[in-house]
């Protein structure tokens, strides 16, 4: 069941949103070679409770940290540890926060140091391909017009989309209905209504699509090693246009 917002409870959402906006403009500020994934965890953690927050993922299902921390060929749900970052890496940091009752979720690419060539694309592109998703984003839509533009931008760009792992509703739990796929043919699902509120989220991939989970039964990476970005925000659909939550501009 598709849970739409109030103007209240959006307004509550903007402000989980903007807390989680700046917990992770603070670690992208702490990040480079040396530092260890564990700090990097700490300091948001340390971020969010004093803004009077608490970090959506730590304990969720069982996951043991405030952050999804993860490294190059890993695609989502890595641990944080005493791993220290090495030049050339990047890292895709996700992170939520629950504030006042709401969750709000997303998530960042960021390089350590200085970076390949095919990694400072596939970072740019992730991240474009969100908003290339969102400008469907918009009432009367259906859900996946808002995929297949991703999905397109893509593979346009030579990457590929994570099909195994897709985006989904949020509010006052960090997943709600429906699911967001990043791929798939449009004029699918349900309309765009004002009041969701969706965390968009492209997963995309250097090489192959398909990936593997490690034996932690966490940790996703790609299947063939290759390198993989992850770009997410909280999104708001409203009369007059999709609004980010999780971005401050």
């Amino acid at each position: 069941m598709i849970i739409l917002k109030n103007d209240k409870e959006i307004d509550l959402m903007r402000k989980a949103g903007r807390t989680l906006a700046e917990a992770l403009l603070l670690v992208e500020s702490k990040i480079k070679p040396g530092i260890t994934t564990a700090e990097l965890d700490r300091i948001a953690e340390e971020f969010i409770t004093k803004q009077g927050g608490k970090p959506s993922f730590k304990g969720l299902y069982g996951f043991p940290s405030a952050l999804c921390i993860s490294i190059n060929e890993q695609v989502v749900h890595g641990f944080p540890s005493s791993y220290k970052l090495q030049e050339g890496d990047i890292i895709s940091i996700d992170c939520g926060v629950f504030l006042d009752g709401f969750h709000s979720d997303a998530a960042r690419t960021f390089p350590v140091g200085e970076i390949s060539e095919i990694s400072k694309k596939l970072i740019d592109v992730t991240e474009k391909s969100f908003f290339k998703g969102i400008e469907k984003a918009v009432e009367g839509n259906r859900l996946t017009d808002i995929s297949y533009e991703i999905q397109r931008y893509v593979e346009q760009n030579g990457f590929s989309v994570v099909r195994d792992y897709v985006g989904h509703g949020i509010g006052k739990a960090v997943h709600e209905d429906p699911e967001v796929p990043n791929f798939g043919r449009p004029g699918r699902g349900p309309r765009l209504s004002s009041g969701m509120v969706l965390a968009i989220e492209p997963m995309v991939n250097v090489g192959t699509w398909r990936v593997k989970t490690l034996d932690d039964d966490w940790t996703v990476v790609t299947a063939d090693g290759m390198k993989s970005a992850h770009y997410e925000n909280t999104v708001a659909i409203l009369p007059n246009g999709p609004e980010i939550l999780t971005l401050i501009k």
